[in-house]
């Protein structure tokens, strides 16, 4: 991987020299349906045709392409020899002219890690399938290029396939697939507008294809006709739910064009659903790409379909901050990816049938971003990003949440008028350009009137989170003298924030619900604020710092509201309260100061009356964290039993048929162990026993044959059953992680050497082994490898891709082994690897400090058992 990173010194200098005129990219995709004999996903052509002009007349530069062979290049006429201009990753182009035309005939890899050009082949139908996904640099896996953000141009694709696909690209074809002889077909793509390379993108195969089209009359009077299509596998046409992403699209499109003032300018809209898909889903223009793990299967909750409507209006959202205006660096990756997780959500309340969605993002995106803001790699929202390995790494919680987060602070700190008349001004005033923070600032100074540079130094390049903890002191009478706000920062990341938030008075009503009885927003700046408002109040049972999640931060309650929450915490009446006393709480367990078994018991007391399941799901993920990695070894089972338990009373008392029923039916299956726990879910398998309303369809058997499988209850005959029912992707995907969650040795052994010792396995297939590999009840079985993990960390992260090297470092870390001895060796690894590449140092240095997080928690958890 080092050969192929690009610096941003190196992106600078490009820049300052280059200005790109356009690309012409013929692919030749023909051969993907050719077998494959080894490991490989065979090779296809690649022809690009590159016009550029150089400001420095005679000075060298260089084209980026990954590719396992050069068939030609030539240079303004000129032939270039191959083996003295490639050098596996880059195109030395010397002696420029002012203005240059290369063309670049090359054989390109198709990928099995979700990098470049994706093949995948389905074991229903044999049918294979192709797309593209490039973000940040992976566009020089498919053709030749200038590949960074700053140097945008029109792209005009070119693409040679099977007669019988379905060929899609940014823009639409100029007319109908011309035949090529032999079965195959050429389509012509109109020129796109003026992108980026990263966000170009071709979709082949045999896919499934629904139409529709979205129709908006402009204030000019026009009306803009935008075609719509929708894309999945053909075996997935079954469960594919097209009416409904078209609605949420013809909303959200709605939604942007009623606040943007700025008509979607990308022509057709495309949605593609595709397999083995590494991200949720990403922005191209035109050709949106989504992981087909949002075509539901089975029965999901109605948070699955929350969000997937939220990714869907993320993306679209980024048609105009991202890909009408793109960030001129990584650096300020913030400018697209902060923007679109505040837009999605944002749209989704004001737009869809999710008026809730705030909820979620307070009680399950933020936790992401508060994790990522507390580990030793945390970073400002506008990061430092020297290279692209910098750059893939800050895909993370920090420039998604948190940057959502922060505006959101900004929207209640400037006001929602201002801050959409900004990003009115901002898409005019450099639509189809690159932009840097201060372009933003500057458009927000215009229209908010307040000091941006001031608020962007305390939260745009500061790093760490600020806890706000409420001091309430009584009178003689009984009622409130003062309630001020206590701020406080990390010790390494000392700055203390303005925050504009609420704070609440709740108290219990006549029929025992909390109730906010009175609210006041301030301005929070310093270490102590008072809120005169709400002096002399009546005495509140709870008082809520942050109420209505204005800020980010760490909410803390004081003594008196934490007694009162542990008591009442199922009482609270408004659902965002509840969500944010249930993110304090779980804050308050990572950071070691509630006992992991204290929330435990909170979940098992006050769950079963959550009435929002996407929080629901989230707290029982928490729970089964809280459980592997933050209780006291010595009562671990005794706590994972009362969970099984909880579960098990929860999932019958449910209402049958209910999103809640399947939630605790999942944590059942995720907790099971004992031979009684593991026989109900074998019942349940086989039709000797109901549960009133619990359809066990096929996603929800997978589950329960993966707790069967990590219990020793179900050996390869039954799992190999199992496949012959849903011999499926997906099927093949659960059948491999319940493989390697069996109980033994050379379970294990297998798992290891198909993810280390081999790179046979796709990268769907490559996380599904690890997860089964990853067992917390197997700690015996895996403690072998903490060793050898350690060993392999540099060969890893040098023959696979980045994609692939990440999964690997990342989910074979051994969390599990979790000890003062095993911090000593992480520590030992780092010590000594000081010029290891600085990705993968970063990697090991947050599953170091998972690791001392969770010894931490242990330590609080072993103390209050006394």
């Amino acid at each position: 991987m080092p050969g192929e990173n690009l610096t941003r010194e190196e992106a600078r200098e490009r820049a300052a020299m280059l200005t790109v005129d356009g690309y012409d990219v013929a692919l030749d995709l023909r051969s993907a349906t050719e077998p494959v004999a080894d490991a490989s996903a065979g090779v296809f052509r690649s022809v690009t045709t590159v016009r550029f002009r150089c400001s420095s007349p005679g000075a060298s530069t260089h084209l980026d392409l990954i590719a396992p062979a050069v068939r030609s290049v030539s240079l303004n006429g000129r032939a270039l020899d191959p083996a003295e201009v490639f050098d596996g990753s880059r195109i030395a182009l010397a002696g420029l002219e002012a203005e240059n035309e290369v063309v670049v005939d090359a054989s390109c890899a198709y990928s099995r890690t979700g990098e470049g050009m994706h093949r995948f082949t389905d074991p229903v139908d044999g049918e294979t399938y192709l797309y593209t996904q490039y973000e940040p640099a992976d566009s020089r896996r498919v053709f030749a290029n200038f590949e960074q953000p700053d140097l945008k141009a029109p792209f005009t694709f070119t693409v040679t396939a099977p007669a019988h696909w379905t060929v899609i690209s940014n823009s639409a074809a100029t007319g109908d697939p011309e035949p090529a002889g032999e079965g195959a077909a050429v389509w012509r793509f109109a020129p796109t507008l003026p992108i980026s390379t990263y966000i170009t993108a071709v979709v082949a195969g045999p896919y499934h294809v629904v139409r529709d089209h979205y129709a908006r009359t402009l204030p000019d009077g026009t009306v803009l006709d935008v075609p719509l299509g929708a894309l999945c596998r053909a075996s997935l046409a079954r469960h594919f739910d097209a009416d409904d992403v078209f609605t949420v699209t013809k909303q959200g499109l709605d939604f942007f064009h009623d606040h943007f003032d700025y008509p979607y300018p990308f022509g057709k809209y495309d949605q593609a659903f595709v397999p083995e898909y590494n991200l949720g889903a990403m922005e191209n223009p035109g050709c949106v790409t989504f992981t087909e793990e949002y075509v539901f299967r089975g029965k999901v909750t109605q948070a699955s379909y929350e969000g997937r409507a939220n990714v869907v209006l993320h993306e679209m959202a980024h048609m105009w901050f991202g890909d009408l205006v793109t960030m001129r660096w990584w650096d300020d990756l913030w400018l697209k990816e902060s923007f679109a997780d505040f837009m999605g959500t944002f749209s989704q309340v004001g737009a869809t049938r999710f008026p809730n969605a705030w909820i979620t993002f307070a009680n399950r995106r933020k936790a992401w971003a508060y994790r990522a803001d507390q580990l030793p790699s945390t970073h400002p929202v506008t990061a430092d990003i020297r290279d692209l390995e910098d750059a893939k790494l800050n895909f993370d919680g920090i420039t998604y949440a948190k940057g959502a987060s922060v505006l959101k602070q900004l929207v209640a700190y400037a006001g929602q008028d201002a801050f959409l008349e900004g990003a009115r001004r901002y898409f005019k005033r450099h639509a189809f350009g690159n932009t840097r923070l201060k372009d933003l600032l500057a458009v927000l100074e215009e229209t908010s009137g307040r000091d941006m540079a001031a608020w962007s130094r305390a939260w745009l390049q500061t790093a760490g989170v600020n806890s706000l903890t409420p001091q309430v002191t009584h009178g003689p009478d009984g009622r409130i003298a003062e309630i001020a706000v206590l701020q406080g920062a990390d010790g390494e990341h000392p700055a203390l924030r303005p925050h504009r938030v609420a704070v609440a008075l709740y108290r219990l009503d006549a029929d025992g619900a909390l109730v906010r009885a009175e609210r006041a927003e301030v301005d929070v700046d310093g270490a102590r604020t008072a809120v005169p408002a709400l002096a002399g109040a009546e005495r509140a049972d709870v008082v809520l710092v942050n109420d209505d999640d204005l800020t980010y931060c760490k909410a803390r309650f004081d003594e008196d509201s934490l007694a009162a929450v542990r008591e009442h915490l199922g009482d609270f009446a408004d659902p965002m309260a509840r969500a944010l006393a249930w993110s304090a709480l779980w804050n308050a367990t990572r950071d070691g100061l509630l006992p992991a078994r204290e929330w435990i018991g909170l979940v098992l007391r006050h769950a079963g009356r959550e009435s929002e399941v996407g929080v629901l799901q989230a707290l029982h993920q928490q729970t089964r964290t809280a459980l592997e990695h933050y209780t006291d070894p010595a009562s671990r089972e005794q706590g994972r039993l009362l969970l099984a338990r909880g579960a098990e009373r929860e999932l019958r008392r449910a209402e049958p048929g209910s999103d809640h029923q399947l939630a605790w039916a999942r944590l059942y299956a995720a907790t099971a162990s004992t031979e009684p726990e593991l026989a109900l879910l074998k019942r349940l398998l086989d039709g000797a026993e109901e549960i009133d309303g619990l359809d066990v369809d096929q996603e929800l058997r997978w589950a329960f044959q993966d707790a069967l499988a990590a219990g020793g209850a179900a050996d390869e005959a039954a799992l190999a059953a199992e496949l012959a029912r849903d011999d499926t992707a997906s099927g093949r995907r659960h059948q491999t992680r319940c493989l390697a969650a069996r109980p033994s040795a050379q379970a294990k052994a297998e798992a290891w050497a198909a993810v280390v010792e081999s790179d046979a396995l796709s990268n769907a297939l490559v996380e599904a082994t690890i997860a089964g590999f990853a067992r917390s009840g197997q700690r015996e079985l895996t403690a072998p490898y903490a060793e050898p993990y350690f060993e392999v960390l540099e060969r890893i992260w040098a023959e696979r891709s980045i994609e692939i090297a990440m999964a690997v470092v990342r989910g074979l870390f051994p969390m599990h082994q979790a000890s003062p001895g095993m911090l000593e060796r992480a520590d030992a690894w780092l010590a000594g690897h000081e010029d290891a590449a600085p990705a993968l140092r970063r990697l090991v240095l947050e599953g170091r400090d998972d690791m001392a997080r969770a010894l931490r928690a242990r330590a609080c958890d072993t103390a209050a058992g006394g």
